[in-house]
């Protein structure tokens, strides 16, 4: 298995959500179970290198990635959501996109203060969903190990909205 290999079971699919934008689709890579175990042995090497305490996965896709890269770590996962779907005692943050606004929850007692937390998407675009999310982790004292995505659309510059923390990246997308 090679990255090339992994790479050609991302599906380009054209003007979704809606026009001008191509959708990278891991539905694929899922599906191919040698590429799915190689994208996560890399995952593990990559974030390991950062001795994180937990796995905070970011909804939706990031959860099957954070799931079995926390399994693969032995260690516990957290879960990110859209606001509405905890239903423990929860904090939030909303945070700015291009047009508008978002929001992220964790349940309160996710995040120990001290402990390092590895952020971990399927995909980082524009970056402001990752750093919602640490702000998030540091909102209860607690650090950042590394941000790690499988897939990086390096034309939009996402990671710099993450400076100052590490950014693991597997297959990377120069443009749309």
């Amino acid at each position: 298995m090679n990255i090339a290999t992994v790479k050609s079971h991302i599906r380009d699919v054209p003007d979704f959500p809606k026009p001008g934008i191509v959708f990278r689709d891991i539905t694929p890579l899922l599906a191919h179970a040698g590429s799915f175990r190689w994208t996560i042995e890399r995952l593990r090497e990559q974030v390991s290198a950062h001795r994180p305490d937990g796995i905070v996965a970011i909804e939706s896709r990031g959860f099957i990635f954070g799931a079995a890269l926390a399994a693969a770590l032995e260690l516990p996962l957290q879960l990110v959501r859209k606001p509405g779907k905890l239903p423990y005692r929860k904090i939030g943050v909303t945070y700015e996109l291009e047009y508008g606004a978002d929001a992220i929850e964790a349940h309160e007692d996710a995040f120990l203060a001290g402990s390092r937390y590895a952020i971990v998407d399927d995909l980082i675009a524009t970056g402001g969903t990752a750093a919602a999310t640490a702000s998030l982790i540091r909102s209860r004292q607690g650090d950042i190990a590394c941000c790690a995505f499988v897939i990086e659309l390096d034309f939009l510059h996402g990671r710099d909205k993450l400076a100052g923390y590490p950014v693991e990246s597997l297959l990377h997308y120069d443009s749309e």
